[in-house]
């Protein structure tokens, strides 16, 4: 029976939709998202995000009753960690032990959850195991599961977006494709994220404290206006704002600091033969930071279609995690 499923990626200035059935992609759709409705990863209000979710779904005409949420970075944990061999039960008293040192709340105020790690080239040891773990807050979790509720949605799953991306690395893998090793950059609006993969096995994230946003502030300091209206020139490429020399230094000086970070996990990895980036985000779709990136970094750069299956869609680099979440 085919799985149909919604992925929902709820930020704090963009909501991406993804409607897919057994992972390959029917529908998508978009909406702004009004400011304060999330902070620091955490809905402020659960009636006006399920509204938010209802009319995108609305004016997008995507019908569905289930849902899967990528979860943000600020509410996870995620831990790869070595284990003896022990039962599920087992393993669901011991769990919350691995977190102790990470949490800011008592075990009991969060859910875990696991993936075992492996493959079928390597055999299972008899005495150990190794598995990648995850802890959320429970209340965020609540919040979620009412906001869609308030739009007709039933939660079906909630999981990181390091999961989501191994959940499309799979896929690709499956489908003959994919890559030793796996750099993905979303290029969100506050913040650059790094998702490093050998193979399908997450190997670290990290959060680069800047984004699109920059640019916002440029062209609003360079034209003369606020940056709400900074952020519609942008998007609009009104008067060619985009290709102006002042948002192309802004471009090549993101690109310069992905470069450092891009060096500075090879140095902490002298192993990795990293050599390809795939790129995500609503950044991404920014022809000229495109194109700085692929300038700055010695590595492939790659389009987010080739992560994804199914539709025709202009630009895919905003629902790359929203497809992701909905895969096993």
């Amino acid at each position: 029976m085919a799985k149909t499923i919604l992925g929902i990626d709820l930020g704090s200035d963009s909501l991406t939709l993804a409607l897919c059935r057994n992972g390959e992609v029917k529908k998508l759709g978009e909406a702004s998202v009004p400011d304060g409705l999330v902070r620091e990863g955490r809905i402020t209000s659960m009636q006006a995000a399920g509204e938010l979710l209802r009319t995108a779904m609305r004016e997008n005409h995507i019908r569905a009753s289930r849902a899967a949420v990528v979860l943000p970075n600020e509410l996870c944990f995620l831990r790869t960690i070595s284990m003896p061999r022990m039962s599920a039960e087992q393993l669901k008293i011991n769990l919350p032990y691995e977190f102790t040192d990470y949490l800011s709340e008592e075990p009991k105020n969060y859910l875990f959850d696991y993936a075992m790690l492996g493959d079928e080239k390597t055999p299972p040891d008899e005495n150990s195991m190794e598995l990648m773990g995850v802890a959320a807050p429970s209340a965020a979790i609540e919040e979620y599961r009412e906001a869609l509720d308030k739009a007709g949605l039933t939660l079906v799953k909630a999981a990181p977006a390091e999961c989501a991306y191994i959940a499309l690395i799979r896929d690709v893998q499956r489908r003959g494709g994919g890559a030793a090793e796996y750099c993905i950059l979303d290029l969100g609006y506050r913040a650059v994220r790094m998702y490093m993969y050998q193979g399908d096995r997450h190997m670290v994230t990290r959060v680069l404290e800047f984004g699109m946003k920059n640019i916002d502030d440029v062209i609003a300091e360079q034209m003369g206006v606020d940056v709400h209206l900074a952020h519609s020139y942008l998007v609009s490429n009104y008067e060619d704002c985009q290709n102006k020399e002042f948002c192309v230094s802004a471009y090549n000086n993101i690109a310069v600091e992905l470069a450092r970070a891009l060096n500075f996990y090879r140095f902490s990895n002298p192993d990795s033969k990293l050599a390809d980036v795939w790129l995500c985000g609503g950044g991404a779709a920014n022809t000229a930071m495109r194109e700085a990136i692929r300038f700055n970094l010695d590595v492939a750069v790659h389009e987010a279609d080739e992560l994804v299956r199914g539709g025709e869609v202009e630009s895919w680099h905003k629902y790359v995690a929203a497809v992701g979440s909905t895969m096993d």
